[in-house]
């Protein structure tokens, strides 16, 4: 059995109480909220703060508000369940419910929250195994060694970026609120994510995600597709989000297509979204960004399925997520 090492638990009540713990507490201190990502962790030794504070009782990072109108604003702590069947953003931004309902099991949705997925930690068949596991293979370069095991040849973790929502956050424009005790900033999450397995968030260890905050549903409409072996529970080994804007005339005006489970930060296909501007979402325009996909997407074996048919997949999957979304503007 695999036990949590010993750690200070801390519950603080407020936003200002929890940064202001996590400053007292350093290097060795860090948030959590449903546990579903750091417990195991720290089960395996992968993670071992000293202090753990949890902000699962602060009132202000459980609150869904606004619309489709004005944009909507998700607390952090807002469970996966919740933004499931929360009626503003089924009706508003009906692609967030769906890759939210995409995420683990019941279970896990009920306890796991928005800001534990889009914090999610990178995987890799080398790093999440057990600490005797990671010790008999001589650990690995994410964790308490020298070599990544994937491409031994590279001074680079390639730990894959295995989050639902992050594809779809960047695809949509979200922006997140981080607050520390030096004070808030608004980053956009297209900017969020390092393209490295260990150093992964281009975010302070003293910050806390407060917020995530979606742009007006106005003149856009998205859609998210995953691949996995089990159709509960699995996390993606490919995911394609994509969004278009489209104009009066039925030509789109803006595209953005991102691949995620595949590298270690979302990988945004710009030469995908130059093949839909300005087209009208005919098939030569779709196959051509499905063909851009599977031309970037470059995923390594470190994790579930061959590499190759996870590459092979890419094309499929942009196409299955256009055609939707082509259905939807009719």
């Amino acid at each position: 059995m695999m036990r949590l090492p010993k750690f200070t638990y801390l519950v603080p009540r407020t936003i200002g109480d929890a940064v202001r713990m996590m400053g007292e507490a350093g290097p060795s201190g860090q948030f959590v909220a449903g546990g579903t990502d750091l417990y195991p962790n720290m089960k395996r030794r992968q993670q071992t703060p000293r202090t753990v504070i949890s902000v699962g009782r602060i009132p202000e990072l459980q609150r869904i508000e606004g619309d489709g109108k004005e944009g909507l604003r998700i607390g952090a702590g807002v469970s996966l369940t919740e933004v499931v069947e929360h009626p503003a953003v089924n009706r508003d931004y009906p692609a967030l419910a769906r890759a939210a309902r995409l995420i683990s099991t019941p279970t896990l949705r009920n306890m796991g929250t928005v800001g534990g997925n889009l914090l999610l930690d990178t995987r890799c068949n080398y790093y999440d195994q057990n600490y005797e596991w990671r010790k008999g293979v001589n650990f690995c370069l994410k964790k308490d060694g020298d070599v990544c095991w994937v491409a031994p040849g590279s001074q680079k973790c390639w730990a894959v970026q295995s989050s639902d929502l992050v594809p779809l956050m960047v695809a949509v424009g979200a922006r997140l609120r981080l607050v520390s005790t030096v004070g808030d900033r608004l980053v956009e999450a297209r900017g969020f994510y390092n393209d490295d397995g260990i150093d992964y968030l281009r975010k302070r260890p003293d910050e806390l995600l407060a917020e995530i905050r979606l742009p007006p549903a106005e003149g856009w409409r998205a859609v998210y597709k995953k691949l996995r072996r089990r159709g509960a529970f699995d996390f993606p080994v490919l995911g394609v989000a994509a969004r278009l804007d489209v104009d009066g005339g039925g030509n789109v005006s803006d595209a953005r297509v991102v691949l995620g489970g595949i590298a270690p930060a979302p990988l945004e296909v710009e030469s995908a979204s130059k093949a839909l501007v300005g087209s009208r979402l005919d098939d030569e325009s779709m196959n051509a960004a499905a063909e851009a996909c599977y031309l970037k997407a470059r995923p390594l074996d470190n994790t579930d399925h061959l590499m190759n048919y996870r590459k092979q997949m890419a094309r499929p999957f942009v196409l299955r997520a256009l055609q939707e979304l082509r259905q939807s503007f009719v």
